[in-house]
């Protein structure tokens, strides 16, 4: 897998990245979202130079201007519910793009620590020969990655995979590397070193749908 670690080369991402850890700018659930959408556009910008163009000519009001456009045929897939934001800040930059959403969570069985990844809802074009970008923001173990992609597999096999992600630890990284083939590109915003026993990234910011969205109901 190619991994593409854009907090590796100092930019204005840092400063979002930054924003979106902070606990006390996190209180402000607004600014939490805008950040995160606006760290999907910097990534998908750094995508889109990884994609297929082909030349293109566009009539202005004065003549005939010559440029390229990519030729790919993208699907955008997102993890529920903490997934939206960046989902958005990619589909600004592929507004073409067609659109797939499915949830995956983290289901306690018996011991807190441990978790198996449970997908239920799955909303899916045709991902046959198309570009798959898969998004979600925190790659921690990998799994719920994985799982994904596994349940869009009865949707066809897509020409190339992109995955897209804000935070991970080293150790998801290891793991959706293992699981996807070399020519998968990972487009990831930081890479955080520690992975803890609940599989939370350290330090990473905490949970990003409740950070986004409110805290969810426990049941």
């Amino acid at each position: 897998m190619q991994i593409h670690n854009l907090s590796e080369t100092p930019s204005i991402l840092n400063t979002f990245i930054s924003e979106i850890r902070d606990k006390v700018i996190q209180n402000d659930s607004m600014r939490f979202r805008r950040n995160i959408e606006r760290i999907g556009e910097i990534l998908g910008y750094e995508l889109s130079k990884s994609l297929s163009f082909e030349a293109h000519n566009v009539s202005t009001p004065l003549g005939i201007a010559n440029t390229t456009m990519h030729k790919n045929d993208i699907v955008l897939c997102s993890i529920l519910r903490a997934g939206v934001p960046l989902h958005n800040g990619l589909l600004n930059y592929f507004d073409a793009a067609e659109n797939a959403f499915i949830s995956a969570y983290r289901q306690h069985k018996h011991n807190p620590e441990s978790f198996e990844i449970v997908v239920e809802y799955l909303a899916c074009p045709s991902i046959e020969g198309k570009t798959l970008i898969l998004a979600d923001p925190m790659l921690a173990t990998g799994q719920s990655m994985v799982a994904t992609f596994e349940a869009l597999k009865p949707f066809g096999t897509p020409k190339e995979i992109h995955l897209v992600s804000v935070i991970g630890a080293q150790k998801g990284v290891d793991y959706v590397a293992k699981a996807f083939n070399a020519e998968t590109h990972l487009w990831i915003a930081a890479i955080d070193d520690t992975l803890n026993d609940k599989g939370y990234i350290i330090p990473g910011l905490g949970d990003a749908g409740d950070l986004a969205f409110g805290i969810k109901l426990q049941q």
